[in-house]
């Protein structure tokens, strides 16, 4: 009756466990996702951007602040490139 008692507590701490660490583990997969996302806007408009004047650095932050933000990341980053150029 103990053994059993036992297998039941740790599957249910198990079970505890992996529901802890599984929200945080979908959050670091959708950063990712959208890190990349992010990456591949900025490079189609730096290509796009440059028939026009505009680029961006293509690097880790720029990518991260696009992916998370979306559209309005990329109008932020452009409006304070332009703010510390001039």
């Amino acid at each position: 009756m103990e053994k059993i008692l036992l297998i039941g507590i740790v599957l249910l701490f198990v079970f505890v466990v992996f529901k802890l660490f599984s929200l945080p583990i979908r959050w670091i997969f959708k950063l990712l996702i959208n890190t990349a996302a992010g990456f591949i806007f900025l490079f189609l408009f730096n290509y796009i951007g440059t028939f026009i004047g505009l680029s961006l650095g293509v690097n880790i932050l720029n990518a991260l602040f696009i992916g998370i933000l979306g559209i309005p990341g990329l109008i932020l980053l452009l409006l304070a490139k332009w703010i510390f150029l001039f």
